[in-house]
């Protein structure tokens, strides 16, 4: 369990990217953090593993207030995927893998048979071991880094906007692979996006946040959709005017459902109630 107890930071700028901000993150859940840019989420991710110490308050991970902890050690015990990957461009695929268990003390042989397991799991060609990452695709490095975050069996995940930067197809290949993921492997998952609909996808809580990392609501996306908290929720998920503002339009062959354009998007199941 992750716990933010009224954490606070300012820059040296001035700027306050958070401010008193109070959460518990179950374990071996998925939550995003969802929010227009600058919001704070990215912040928040990165006081988890002490990339960035909290002006005040505390981040405790299973009761432990992470500042008391060891910053290498603490990073090298959670895994970590940014939007590039942040592959080493000079190690092949497999040392890239292997970086963090060789770090750990774990044979060389060792870490690149498991490195081979890791591409396995992520749905990679072993024959890409060998490769170094200017010679794979974006999609293909950003399975790489999920591998690599992976490779120290971590509770913890943080991912960072991972799939912010390749093309919508391979994205969504990516986020219906990180839920197979989720489901094998049980991690604490902590997730930040700007698109609400991919919070929705992923997300077992879903923390929607305005400016200063205030908390606009959190909950299931369930809960949120049903219950938007005020305004700016509703505006932010598209329940107002948007794709989720459903109504129902009767067809010779039974209901649809039309969004706010006034295209379908779904036919009600005779007897449900529910789109199919």
């Amino acid at each position: 369990m992750i716990e933010f107890r009224g954490v606070s930071k300012v820059f040296a700028d001035g700027t306050r990217a958070v401010d008193a901000f109070t959460l518990t993150i179950p374990a071996r859940q998925t939550t995003v953090f969802v929010g227009s840019s600058g919001c704070g989420k990215t912040t928040l991710l990165r006081m988890i593993n002490r990339m960035v110490a909290p002006s005040s308050g505390e981040v405790r991970i299973d009761g432990v207030d992470v500042s008391a902890t060891n910053p290498v050690q603490l990073r090298r015990s959670i895994g970590y995927v940014m939007q590039n990957a942040g592959l080493l461009p000079h190690f092949t695929v497999a040392d890239n893998i292997a970086t963090v268990p060789v770090l750990r003390g774990m044979p060389r042989r060792k870490a690149r048979a498991q490195a081979l397991e890791l591409l396995d799991r992520v749905g990679l060609d072993r024959a890409l071991a060998t490769r170094h990452p200017a010679q794979l695709s974006g999609g293909q490095q950003q399975r790489v880094g999920v591998a690599r975050a992976l490779a120290a069996d971590p509770d913890i995940l943080l991912m960072d906007e991972p799939f912010g930067a390749v093309d919508p197809i391979v994205r969504a290949e990516l986020q219906q692979e990180l839920i197979r993921l989720q489901r094998e492997l049980d991690k604490t998952i902590v997730f930040v996006t700007h698109d609400i609909d991919e919070a929705f996808l992923l997300g077992d809580q879903v923390v929607i946040l305005r400016p200063g990392a205030q908390i606009a609501q959190r909950g299931s996306p369930s809960e949120i959709i049903e219950a938007p908290g005020d305004e700016f929720v509703a505006s932010f998920i598209g329940t107002a005017q948007g794709k989720r503002a459903m109504t129902i339009k009767r067809t010779p062959r039974g209901d649809v459902l039309v969004d706010a354009q006034g295209r379908t998007q779904g036919v009600l199941v005779p007897g449900t109630g529910e789109p199919r």
